[in-house]
C-alpha cells in the first residue's frame, strides 16, 4: 500500500506481464512470514523464481503464492487487486488467504472449518455460496482478460447479468453468494487460482476444469491451469454451456 499510494514504475517480466515494486517488497514479506510460521513447509511464489520438477515433485505440502493477484489494477489503482495465499496439501488448497489491501477486507476458508469474510477491526463473518434462485444468473468476468469464448459462453447461459471486476475477487463474489458463476476460458497459473479455490470450497461452491473435475496442483513440470469454471450452486451442469473448443 506504501507503493500503490505514490507514483511508481512498472516494467515487463519475460511473458510480457507487468510488474512493480509492490510485488517484489510483497514477495519478500511474505515468503519471510511463511518461513518464521512454518519453517519445516517449503513455499512456492510468482516471484520466486522457478522451482524444478524434480524439486516440486517431492512436495506433499506446501504454500503457494501470489504476492499481488491483480497487477493491471493495481496499476490502474482501481482498488481491485489481492494477494493470495494458499496451503496446498496433497495436490488439493486445502486452506486459503485473499486480502484485499485498499479495503483493509480478508476471505479466509478452510477444509472442514467453513469461510469467513473480515474487515480490519470487525469480526469475522461466515460466507456461503447460493443456490440458484428463479431469477437471472449472476455470472462475473474479468475486467483485463474477457475473451470471445466467455461471451459465448454467457449467451448460451441466456438469461444472466453480468459484473466484471478483477484478480481473486472475482473468486469471492461467488463464495460469498454475491455471484453465480466464473468462466475462465483463457490462461491462468496455479497461484491465481489456489487460495480463492480453497475459499470457494470451503463455502460450499466449485471450482472445476471444464469436464466438472476440481482443479488439482503440483501435478507436473507446468504451472498453468486449464480453463476452469467458479460456481455457488453445484446442482447445475455449468459445462453445458461452454462452446465446442472451450471443453
Amino acid at each position: 500500500m506504501e507503493v500503490y499510494r505514490r507514483p511508481f514504475t512498472v516494467t515487463d517480466k519475460e511473458d510480457h506481464s507487468p510488474l512493480t515494486e509492490a510485488d517484489l517488497v510483497a514477495n519478500e514479506t511474505i515468503l519471510e512470514g511463511l518461513a518464521t510460521l512454518t519453517p519445516e513447509i517449503p513455499a512456492l511464489s510468482e516471484e520466486s523464481g522457478e522451482v524444478p520438477w524434480a524439486t516440486r515433485s517431492g512436495w506433499p505440502t506446501y504454500w503457494l503464492v501470489d504476492p499481488l493477484d491483480g497487477t493491471r489494477e493495481f496499476i490502474k489503482r482501481n482498488d481491485e487487486f489481492t494477494v493470495n495465499i494458499a496451503l496446498v496439501h496433497d495436490h488439493r488448497p486445502v486452506l486459503g488467504v485473499v486480502q484485499v489491501p485498499p479495503l483493509d477486507l480478508a476471505y479466509y476458508g478452510a477444509e472442514g472449518l467453513g469461510a469467513f469474510r473480515r474487515r480490519d477491526g470487525d469480526e469475522a463473518v461466515p460466507i456461503h455460496a447460493r443456490r440458484l434462485g428463479g431469477g437471472p444468473v449472476v455470472a462475473v468476468a474479468s475486467r483485463s482478460h474477457r475473451s470471445p469464448a466467455v461471451d459465448a459462453y454467457l449467451a448460451a447461459i441466456g438469461n444472466y447479468d453480468l459484473t466484471s471486476c478483477g484478480s481473486s475477487l472475482k473468486f469471492c463474489r461467488i463464495a460469498e453468494g454475491q455471484a453465480d458463476i466464473y468462466p475462465r476460458l483463457g490462461p491462468t497459473s496455479e497461484w491465481d487460482t489456489a487460495a480463492a479455490q480453497a475459499v470457494v470450497e470451503a463455502a460450499g461452491g466449485g471450482v472445476t476444469d471444464t469436464r466438472l473435475r476440481p482443479l488439482r496442483y503440483n501435478r507436473g513440470e507446468s504451472l498453468i491451469n486449464p480453463h476452469f469454471l467458479v460456481f455457488g450452486d453445484p446442482d447445475r451442469d455449468w459445462s453445458a454451456y461452454l462452446p465446442g473448443e472451450a471443453v
